[in-house]
């Protein structure tokens, strides 16, 4: 039997009773492909969306690292932590996408059930579907969604792949960056694009053996950051240890965070922040909007399959290939190819 589908009123009403259930519900009809659930979904958004006057007050962490820092392990010390606290945590884990169906393959929330099993937290993995980055399409619907049902800290773990890992930035407030001692060349990681958009760099697995190693990377770190540009404008980027499975630094971690927070509000910087990507998360729609739109015109999928096999038999150029194909989608005087 066919499952009903939620009313707008129900959704909304679910959310603000902080109904774990009808939250997941939600997410899913924003993660939906079925142009009926955006639908919905995006009503129920635009009704739970704080006023302009009163923004979201909710703290905004991306987490992510190189493969084996632990971001899982440090995530669920910080959330229990949090929780006890009196903070309601949700972790919006993205997992690499299975390139046959589409799923998550890590299963964070089988990797954080001490977390999970709090009533007052809430894991939800999802796919990354391909995007560059590490987050998943939809990871900033689930955001203002699990902000609605009450959650005051919102944490996002991305893959960590290393591509493009920027667009962690334009989800969050505060990027933190976990490193692991004894992976080699220490400063390797300075060459990557993360450590510039990083508010805080936490050298992890301090312990045992190890513990000398981190304190040694978390020194290099510190120095090689004095050549990058800030991440935040006239906020330093803290570098810390700490050893998640021992639950060392996890007061450290949220205390950086917070005071990140504080100098974001110092001066608008918040306010501004969250707009830019207001802005930009507009721009990524309609860009997707025009690309969806565009492979669908009548005649753009045989002109794409006679244009990979032109390039594959070298009959023409891409250069050719992907003019051919835009005067197919737009007639002619098509964009040119850039």
């Amino acid at each position: 039997m066919a499952r009903r589908r939620p009313s707008a009123d129900e959704l909304v009403a679910g959310l603000q009773a902080g109904d774990r259930g009808v939250l997941a519900r939600a997410i899913t009809l924003a993660e939906s492909r079925r142009a009926d659930d955006r639908e919905l979904a995006q009503e129920v958004i635009a009704r739970v969306l704080p006023p302009q006057d009163r923004p979201s007050t909710a703290r905004r962490v991306g987490m992510t690292g190189v493969p084996g820092a632990g971001k899982s392990t440090t995530i669920e010390a910080l959330g229990v932590w949090l929780v006890e606290q009196g903070h309601k945590v949700a972790v919006l884990a993205v997992d690499p996408s299975s390139t046959r169906q589409g799923g998550s393959i890590l299963g964070d929330k089988t990797r954080m059930q001490r977390l999970g099993n709090l009533d007052d937290a809430y894991i939800r993995p999802s796919p990354s579907s391909g995007v560059l980055g590490g987050v998943a399409r939809r990871t900033r619907e689930a955001m203002i969604l699990c902000e609605a049902a009450g959650f005051d800290v919102v944490i996002v773990e991305s893959v960590g792949v290393g591509q493009s890992e920027a667009e962690l930035a334009e989800l969050v407030d505060c990027v933190v960056l976990l490193l692991v001692p004894g992976a080699g060349d220490e400063l390797q990681g300075i060459k990557r694009g993360i450590v510039e958009v990083a508010d805080l760099i936490v050298v992890n697995k301090a312990d045992g053996e190890r513990e000398a190693l981190a304190r040694r990377a978390a020194g290099d770190y510190r120095h090689a950051l004095r050549m990058l540009p800030e991440a935040t404008p006239g906020w330093k980027t803290q570098v810390l240890t700490a050893s998640a499975t021992e639950g060392t630094g996890v007061t450290e971690t949220w205390a950086a965070i917070e005071e990140h927070r504080a100098h974001l509000e110092s001066d608008g910087g918040l306010a501004r922040r969250r707009a830019g990507q207001q802005r930009r998360w507009l721009q990524a729609q309609i860009d997707e909007g025009v690309l969806a739109a565009f492979a669908e015109r009548a005649g753009v999928a045989e002109a794409l399959d006679a244009a990979f096999a032109g390039v594959a038999e070298g009959r023409v150029t891409v250069p050719q290939a992907a003019a051919q194909v835009l005067e197919v989608g737009f007639g002619p005087g098509a964009p040119p190819e850039r």
